[in-house]
C-alpha cells in the first residue's frame, strides 16, 4: 500500500476505487488490489458498466444464455451487472468485516431512467437488494426531488443506500433529512438500525467544469482568481454542513439508539482540466470519516505522487464561503448552475444505459440468440433440449 494511501487512511479518509469489470475479477486484479490495500471499496454507475460490457470479454456465455432463456433485454441487463457486483462483493468481504461494515461495500445503480419516478425507484432497489443478496451491498439512487421519498423507504426497509448525483449543499441537507427519516420509519416498525450504512456522493469535478466555463465566459476582473476554485469550496461547505446535521437533536435520538452518520463521498474526483494537479480532489478534501471514490488514474497517480498534509477542509469553511461570495459577486447562479448538472447527470447516465443495452444487444445477436424485448415471453423448445442453468449465471460460476 503507497505511502499517500495510507496516509489518507489515518486522516479518516476511505479510498474507494469507481471501475469495476468482469475482467478485473476474473484475473484476480481486483483480488490483489484488496490484498494489498490499495482501496475498501468500489463505486460503479451506468457508464462503467456501458464500457466494461461493451467492450470487455466474459459476459458472452451469460448473455447467450440468458437470450436462450428469452430473458428479456432489461432483465438480463441487472442479471449481467448483479453478477459482476456481486463478486466483488465477495471479495470485499474482509474489508467489511474488518471495519464493522463501514467499508468493503459495493455500489449499484438503479436504473436511471427511473430517476424522476420515486415509487418505481425504491421498487428497483428492494429489488436489486434482493437480487445481489450481500450484507456489503449499496444501491445506488439519485438525489433528485422524485428520489428522496424512495431514498427514504429503501431506508426504512434495511437497504443500504449510496445518495447519487448531488451537486449543491441544499440537496444534500435534504438528503440528510431523507436518511434521517428513513431510520426513524424503520425504528417505527420495529426493524433495527444495525447494518444500516449510508453514504452521500457529492460530485466535485462537473462542478469546476461548468462554472469555470462560465467565468471564463464572463470577462470579469475576478473571474480567473475563481477559476478551479468551485468544486472544492462546495464540497469542504456540504462537510461543514455534516458536522452541523451531526449536533442536532433529531440526529441524536437516531444515534443513541445505534445510527451511524451518513458519510460524504467525494465523487467525480477525476481532474478534468489537465492544467491542475491531477490530485486535486483528493488532496483538498481531506477530513474525517469521508471516502474519496477514484478512478483508476486518479487513484495511481495519488499512489505515486500524491501530497497529503493532513486535513484540509475544517478550518478552510470561511475562506470557501468567500469563493461561493466572489461566485455570485462575477454573476454565477449556484443554484441554476447545480440544478443544471443534476440534469445532465441524470442525461448522461440514461445516455449510458441506452448505449448498454445496445451493447448487449449487439452481443446477443452476434451469438445468433433473439433479443427478448421487456415484457416478452420466448416460447418452449420443441426440440427436446434441456432448459440451461437458472440464473443466467455464467459457466464458470456454476
Amino acid at each position: 500500500m503507497a505511502k499517500p494511501l495510507q496516509d489518507l487512511a489515518a486522516n479518516g479518509v476511505a479510498v474507494w476505487l469507481d471501475d469495476l469489470s468482469r475482467t478485473r475479477i476474473q484475473s484476480g486484479t481486483l483480488a490483489r488490489s484488496v490484498e494489498q490495500g490499495d482501496f475498501v471499496g468500489i463505486t460503479t454507475n451506468p457508464t462503467i458498466f456501458a464500457k466494461a460490457i461493451g467492450a470487455g470479454s466474459g459476459y458472452e456465455d451469460q448473455i447467450r444464455d440468458l437470450a436462450l432463456r428469452g430473458t428479456a433485454i432489461g432483465e438480463t441487463l441487472r442479471l449481467l451487472t448483479a453478477w459482476d457486483v456481486r463478486a466483488a462483493c465477495d471479495i470485499l468481504r474482509p474489508a467489511f468485516d474488518k471495519s464493522s461494515g463501514r467499508d468493503g461495500r459495493v455500489s449499484i445503480e438503479v436504473d436511471p431512467r427511473l430517476a424522476q419516478d420515486g415509487d418505481r425507484t425504491a421498487a428497483e432497489a428492494r429489488g436489486l437488494w434482493w437480487l445481489v443478496d450481500r450484507p456489503n451491498l449499496f444501491i445506488k439512487i439519485p438525489a433528485t426531488l422524485a428520489g428522496l421519498p424512495a431514498i427514504t423507504a429503501a431506508l426504512a426497509d434495511g437497504i443500504s443506500v449510496n445518495v447519487t448525483l448531488i451537486f449543491s449543499v441544499d440537496r444534500y441537507k435534504a438528503v440528510f433529512e431523507a436518511y434521517m427519516a428513513g431510520l426513524e420509519q424503520r425504528l417505527a416498525k420495529g426493524g433495527r438500525l444495525d447494518g444500516i450504512e449510508s453514504v452521500a456522493s457529492f460530485f466535485v469535478s462537473r462542478v469546476d467544469t461548468e462554472i469555470d466555463r462560465r467565468l471564463a465566459e464572463s470577462g470579469h476582473e475576478d473571474a480567473r482568481r475563481l477559476r478551479g476554485q468551485a468544486g472544492i469550496a462546495n464540497s469542504r461547505l456540504a462537510y461543514e454542513l455534516y458536522e452541523q446535521m451531526l449536533t442536532s437533536q433529531r440526529w441524536k435520538a437516531l444515534a443513541a439508539k445505534g445510527a451511524r452518520p451518513q458519510r460524504l463521498l467525494w465523487a467525480s474526483t477525476g481532474v478534468k482540466d489537465k492544467s491542475f494537479p491531477d490530485t486535486l480532489y483528493v488532496t483538498e478534501l481531506v477530513a474525517p470519516d469521508t471516502v474519496n471514490t477514484m478512478p483508476e488514474a486518479t487513484l495511481h497517480a495519488v499512489a505515486d505522487h500524491g501530497e497529503i498534509r493532513g486535513d484540509t477542509i475544517r478550518g478552510s469553511y470561511a475562506a470557501a464561503h468567500a469563493v461561493m461570495y466572489g461566485l455570485r459577486r462575477v454573476g454565477i447562479d449556484i443554484a441554476e448552475v447545480t440544478k443544471l448538472l443534476e440534469e445532465q447527470g441524470v442525461a448522461a447516465f440514461t445516455k449510458s444505459w441506452d448505449e448498454l443495452i445496445g451493447a448487449v444487444t449487439e452481443k446477443i445477436e452476434a451469438a445468433g440468440a433473439e433479443v427478448m424485448p421487456a415484457g416478452a415471453v420466448k416460447p418452449a423448445s420443441s426440440n427436446g433440449q434441456k432448459a440451461t442453468p437458472a440464473a443466467g449465471a455464467p459457466h464458470h460460476a456454476r
